[in-house]
């Protein structure tokens, strides 16, 4: 039953590297493609923006199709653009790349979450979203660190090549094995929107936008913090960011499994240990065993709130849990963005040392709203099929 599953979260690491290798490659794509290091990270928000922006209505128009043929077809779009990124010759071609997956992305990540769901049953949801977040949380262990040793060793370019022959691979692999499958009781367009005027749906969304905005105020720049406060050089910082991820392993089954029983819960649970992890990495800065817990316990409810918040959503709309679940990436990936936007500021005005309090303060925003939430009635939805 779960073999299907651990395709689609391997070809979610495959997805989600795509968005996430760029950070370690910008220097270098930066030097070869001629433009400053601010002009590509252009290409960063240019992916994100568009997911959020897109996201929602194109995984409403798509769910309709067969399950099967789409995620092929989104993974054989994803081997064209990184292999049209593994040969761009300018900054445009490149950002034209990176633009072809960005739509792809949350239609995948929303309709294999719910593919997933119709495999289990809605009872165990949590833990079947888990095993396709282990690809994702996969792709930020790995896939960053990977990216970055083969761009070293022999090229940013061949670091997109690689990454198109996977996805190639992986289209063909779910080609043999993938059963067919359409989602039952599918939503009409109209209707998946519908979910919107719900005051409580409009809630749970900003909720994913507070969550990201506060984790990526602080984890955008936390090799910076290493590096500058901590005194690590950049071997012990890619390590350091590695360990990061790996933590987020046990986040993810622990995240799975608590957003089963009450997703609010489980949202307030891990931002309340968050708080705690964000406030303690710079105090614990030139003590490693502290800075070794608070970084573990951060990275730990990170992942787990990847996870929740997703989950979250798509269980506040049973009805159209794949739009939910693309509304919970839209909210993320703008949260993503502007919490950029919200470090950068901090460090400006407040020095890099506050960036964790600043963090921290949003994710208190999300810890009352979700509160704010709990005390909310649902109201019967419908959903014209």
């Amino acid at each position: 039953m779960f073999f299907p599953i651990y395709l689609l979260s391997a070809a979610g690491f495959t997805v989600l590297t795509t968005e996430f290798v760029i950070v370690g490659l910008l220097p270098a794509i930066a030097r070869d493609l001629a433009v400053t290091i601010p002009q590509a990270g252009l290409l960063v928000t240019l992916f994100a923006f568009t997911v959020a922006c897109f996201g929602p209505f194109l995984t409403a128009y798509f769910s309709r199709f067969e399950r099967k043929r789409l995620f092929i077809a989104v993974l054989i779009m994803f081997g064209v653009s990184n292999a049209a990124a593994a040969l761009a010759p300018n900054i445009w071609v490149m950002a034209a790349a990176r633009l072809i997956p960005a739509l792809g992305l949350p239609v995948f990540w929303a309709l294999a979450s719910e593919t997933a769901v119709d495999i289990v049953g809605p009872d165990h949801a949590g833990r079947a979203i888990a095993k396709i977040g282990f690809g994702i949380v996969c792709a930020t262990v790995f896939g960053i660190p990977v990216g970055t040793l083969i761009s070293d060793a022999i090229g940013w370019r061949s670091a997109f090549a690689i990454l198109s022959v996977v996805a190639f691979a992986k289209a063909l692999l779910l080609f043999i094995y993938l059963p067919r499958s359409v989602h039952k009781d599918q939503a009409s367009f109209r209707s998946q929107f519908r979910i919107l005027r719900s005051p409580l749906m409009q809630g749970h969304v900003l909720l994913s936008v507070l969550v990201f905005s506060g984790m990526f105020t602080a984890y955008t720049y936390l090799a910076d913090m290493l590096e500058r406060l901590a005194g690590f050089d950049g071997t012990v910082v890619g390590w350091c960011l590695m360990g990061f991820g790996a933590v987020g392993l046990l986040g993810n089954s622990l995240g799975g499994r608590l957003v089963d029983r009450h997703p609010l819960i489980a949202s307030l649970t891990f931002c309340t240990f968050m708080i705690g992890g964000m406030v303690m990495v710079v105090p614990s800065m030139h003590s490693l065993p502290a800075l070794a817990l608070a970084l573990a316990v951060w990275g730990a409810t990170q992942a787990a709130l990847f996870l929740v918040s997703h989950v979250r959503l798509m269980k506040a709309a049973p009805q159209a849990p794949a739009f939910a679940a693309s509304l919970n990436i839209a909210g993320a990936n703008l949260g993503i963005g502007i919490g950029a936007i919200i470090g950068g500021r901090v460090i400006d005005h407040l020095g890099l040392g506050s960036l964790g309090f600043a963090a921290a303060g949003i994710i208190l925003l999300s810890i009352l709203l979700a509160l704010l939430l709990m005390t909310v009635r649902p109201h019967p939805a419908t959903c014209d099929a």
